[in-house]
């Protein structure tokens, strides 16, 4: 019996995800370093340190990284769906231009990486963080984000269509331009954010703004709202 097809209409869920901090990664009793110059499509990675390895490029379907630690790791351009990680600290890396449709991201820390053009579509995030990286033009179409946390992310023009963003918090991020067209967005908190010129307020009941932050989403509720501001 073949695998059913997935749906391609809009996924729209209802009600809150309970609020909480993103669980840290659980470390390694010991690493090893990893010296491998290719990727194995369905191969696993087991407490293995990528540092500086330059895997750009690589096409592997079903890769797993378990208790991995990246540091200047080139994975930009990489096509790697169905990816897996877990228990996984990247920093300083790129993973430019990386695409990883139907990836699974549980307890990862990302911190100071280049992610500019990543792709997640209809992937999972749980318990991770986003720290003073750069996401922006990113895709999440279709990504659950269950305790995800941006912080100080440069996520401008990044497209969160069809998202579930209930479990989303976005801390001192950049915003600008970004699309949440048919997101799910009850509960999704901001405090601190550049919102200007972000897309399709009918998305956005529920979410919890910071005060402030309601300066910048000013004359986009206005256009919405269909009144004209003069001077």
């Amino acid at each position: 019996m073949g695998v059913p097809a997935r749906s391609s209409a809009p996924r729209r869920a209802t009600g809150t995800r309970k609020r909480r901090e993103p669980r840290s990664p659980v470390p390694p009793t010991e690493v090893s370093l990893c010296e491998a110059t290719a990727l194995e499509p369905e191969s696993t990675l087991e407490r293995q340190a990528l540092y500086r390895v330059r895997l750009a490029g690589q096409d592997a379907a079903t890769v797993t990284f378990r208790q991995c630690r990246f540091r200047g790791a080139d994975l930009s351009e990489c096509r790697l769906d169905q990816v897996v990680l877990t228990d996984c600290l990247v920093t300083d890396s790129s993973w430019a231009n990386l695409r990883a449709d139907g990836g699974e991201l549980a307890r990862v820390r990302l911190e100071q990486c280049r992610m500019t053009g990543v792709t997640v579509a209809d992937g999972v995030l749980r318990d991770v963080t986003l720290a003073g990286c750069r996401v922006d033009l990113s895709a999440w179409r279709m990504t659950t984000f269950d305790a995800v946390w941006f912080e100080d992310c440069n996520l401008q023009g990044a497209d969160f269509t069809n998202a579930d963003l209930r479990g989303a918090t976005f801390r001192s991020c950049d915003l600008t331009g970004a699309v949440f067209h048919h997101a799910s967005m009850e509960g999704t908190r901001f405090r601190g954010c550049t919102l200007a010129g972000v897309g399709d307020f009918s998305s956005w009941r529920g979410a919890v703004v910071d005060h402030e932050d309601l300066i910048s989403l000013s004359y986009g509720l206005a256009q919405a709202a269909g009144i004209r501001v003069e001077g």
